[in-house]
């Protein structure tokens, strides 16, 4: 079985990560995907006030209800605790699935979260546990004057430096999906004005979210 991660805040899980999960199975032949929703993300703040339990919830109940069998949600990284760090994350997969998996796991990250993958904790050694799948990702443009979450420590921030493939500096592969045009904080923002939001989530995160009253729905 062929295994790919897709991590992330998830605040909320939207159909542009539903995308890259579907074009990994699709297009380069992954059997699996995992949804790692993060505890404390090392790359940025979360600025809406949500819990990790919501985010986890609400990818776990869309990796249930949707997409077929192809998509498992993995709590380790809230059931751990502390900072969320992808090398640790991945010693962790590779260990648990090590009698199923065939090869080393995709690792998807965005072209934002590449450009600053040198400054990732044992990037080194995340390239030496994983295939690295680049998406194309450029900023969403839903709703005008929304930010991404606030960047914190040596991180500049989603989209303020630009991916140079040839000066990435690792063997990587490039996914060939549409430029996403859709950001979770941008559907946040929506929700709270009672815009159209919900033809940007999956059923399963929208029933969700009204259920629970989230983003100020």
């Amino acid at each position: 079985m062929r295994i790919a991660v897709l991590g992330g805040t998830f605040n909320p899980l939207h159909k542009g990560h539903v995308m890259l999960a579907e074009l990994a199975c699709e297009k380069l032949g992954y059997d699996r995907v995992l949804f790692v929703p993060s505890y404390i993300p090392p790359h940025k703040i979360i600025t809406a006030k949500m819990t990790a339990e919501d985010r986890l919830e609400m990818v776990r109940g869309f990796c249930e209800k949707e997409g077929s069998g192809r998509f498992l949600c993995e709590a380790c990284e809230i059931e751990r605790g502390g900072v969320s760090y992808t090398c640790d994350t991945l010693e962790y997969i590779s260990e648990k699935y090590k009698n199923n998996i065939e090869g080393k796991p995709g690792f998807i990250l965005g072209e934002e979260s590449a450009a600053e993958f040198h400054k990732w904790k044992n990037p080194d050694r995340i390239a030496d546990l994983a295939d690295l799948v680049i998406a194309r990702r450029k900023p969403g443009n839903l709703a005008a004057g929304v930010s991404e979450n606030t960047p914190k420590g040596q991180f500049t921030g989603d989209f303020s430096r630009v991916f140079n493939s040839e000066n990435f500096g690792y063997p990587f592969i490039e996914l060939q999906n549409q430029e996403m045009k859709i950001s979770s904080s941008e559907i946040r923002a929506l929700i709270a004005e009672g815009g159209d939001w919900e033809k940007y989530l999956p059923r399963a995160v929208t029933e969700y979210i009204k259920g629970r009253k989230l983003y100020g729905y």
